[in-house]
């Protein structure tokens, strides 16, 4: 920590499984799946889940990038520290706003998962009204979602040692039960493979046909795959982060890509009738599926691990930000900092940021009620955000590495990862596949940002605002005062 300023001030006590289990439950196979599942199927169809692949491919370029960079930079705020390292003081600054923002907004989007599942496992968590009236269902997710936040606000304010057991645990819980629905609805196929082979009618008639469709349906995948980088985010608290970071973020990716990919098609192959409107209704999606093809309370059973799987999801999401949050207030690179950055000495853990955050989101969470248009707008923005946000840092990373002064010569001397001779091709690849993916996720469509014109060009307007919001107090302000606070500075070694 010396060697990049800083004193150490946080508990470093997260290990092997703690790191792998961050990154694992932010991507969460069972979370970002069986919300997203049906956006995707009702849009191209079977032939969606070929966009799985294509995602894998596109962020592991991403995730290799930032393997290096953990085994190099293991500090806090992940996204920020490497940005700025990397590129200019601006470069990383924008990079910090932009994720932060960002996965504030995700936060409040992922606890409204548990609407989707914890109604169908007993009727009584249907707190607002019985579902039929026109905001019962909203009211009841925001209702739902306010606890669990809270629960991950008290959680991080305890400690990492408390968060990263729940984590683990939970992760575990995700991964048996994950592995297990795919077993069972293996068992259940009803189709072969060729399934995946036809577009089945889906973009016919439509601008850009099935490829057309394919791009919109691709969403659903990249909408999942990220937040890998929240092993690396850990790294003031990890142990051996250098080594433990790389390794976790590749097995996170992977895994989820593995497990999630195989839910996804044996759920094709196996759903009674795939032209059933429930495959492609909100209130039926990847749970209709599951159901159908268990038997007896098991379904249930599945359905409470889904709701373990949205805890840890928020969970990590929570710690991540805070850490990010933790991170730029160190550097008053924040409104606050001096506050956000304060370090409880009793629990070595920033509570004002997580209590902060926690508030924060259950505002958005709010919006949800009379503007639920605007929230799903804002949602969507955020990954465009947080997709933007990483290409700030492969993009200077590109630069340094044209500019041949990349990797450090102390990366292969410490025997750390790096991608050797390979690492320009992974690098131009995940830059490339960063603009493609931002630019398809920004593009305007009234199918899947809704009207008016501003919410059809949401990622523009309202990411233009948000950027636009948080640089006016850079130039005003920030740029005048940014520098390590003195509480937390080191002596040069």
């Amino acid at each position: 920590m010396e060697h990049f300023g800083y004193k150490q001030s946080l508990d470093r006590g997260i290990g092997k499984f703690g790191s792998f289990a961050a990154g694992v439950s932010y991507i969460s196979i069972l979370t970002g799946t069986f919300q997203l599942f049906y956006f995707g199927y009702g849009t191209a169809g079977p032939g969606y889940l070929w966009s799985w692949p294509m995602v894998l491919v596109g962020q592991l370029a991403v995730a290799l990038c930032f393997m290096e960079l953990a085994a190099k930079y293991p500090v806090a705020g992940s996204v920020y520290n490497w940005s700025k390292q990397l590129g200019s003081r601006i470069v990383g600054w924008s990079a910090g706003w932009l994720m932060l923002t960002a996965s504030i907004v995700s936060l409040a989007a992922v606890v409204l998962a548990l609407q989707l599942n914890m109604p169908r496992i007993w009727h009584g968590f249907q707190i607002v009204g019985d579902g039929t009236g026109p905001y019962d269902f909203a009211t009841n997710a925001v209702v739902l979602g306010t606890v669990l936040i809270v629960f991950t606000t008290v959680v991080n304010a305890i400690g990492v040692r408390l968060m990263a057991m729940i984590n683990s645990a939970g992760v575990f819980i995700e991964l048996i039960a994950a592995c297990m629905i795919a077993i069972i609805l293996a068992l259940h196929v009803k189709r072969g493979p060729a399934v995946f082979f036809s577009t089945h009618g889906y973009g016919s008639g439509a601008s850009g046909g099935f490829l057309g469709a394919f791009l919109v349906a691709s969403l659903a995948s990249g909408y999942v795959m990220y937040g890998f980088d929240t092993a690396s985010s850990l790294g003031e608290e990890t142990l051996e982060p250098r080594r433990t970071a790389p390794v976790a973020i590749l097995r996170a990716i992977l895994a989820s890509f593995v497990i999630g990919g195989a839910i996804l098609v044996f759920a094709v192959m196996s759903a009674p009738d795939l032209k059933d409107p429930q495959i492609a209704s909100s209130s039926g999606g990847l749970q209709y599926i599951v159901e159908q093809a268990m038997w007896g309370p098991l379904g249930k059973v599945f359905l409470g691990c889904i709701v373990v799987a949205v805890t840890v999801c928020a969970l990590a999401v929570h710690t991540a930000t805070i850490r990010l949050t933790f991170a730029m207030a160190r550097d008053n690179a924040l409104p606050f900092g001096h506050w956000l950055a304060h370090v409880n000495p009793a629990t070595q853990t920033p509570i004002v940021p997580a209590i902060v955050i926690g508030v924060i989101a259950v505002m958005f969470l709010l919006m949800n009620i009379g503007q639920p248009q605007i929230f799903t707008v804002l949602t969507s923005i955020a990954v465009i955000m947080i997709y933007l946000a990483y290409l700030m840092v492969t993009g200077p990373l590109l630069m340094k590495r044209l500019r041949q002064s990349w990797p450090p010569a102390d990366l292969a001397q410490g025997g750390y990862f790096t991608m050797g001779r390979w690492g320009l091709a992974v690098n131009l690849v995940a830059v490339i596949w960063g603009g493609g993916m931002a630019l398809n996720l920004a593009w305007p469509r009234a199918a899947v940002y809704g009207t008016p014109w501003y919410n059809t060009w949401g990622a523009f307007v309202y990411t233009g605002a948000i950027l636009g919001a948080g640089l006016l107090w850079y130039g005003l302000r920030g740029r005048h005062f940014i520098g390590t606070l003195a509480a937390h500075s080191a002596a040069a070694p």
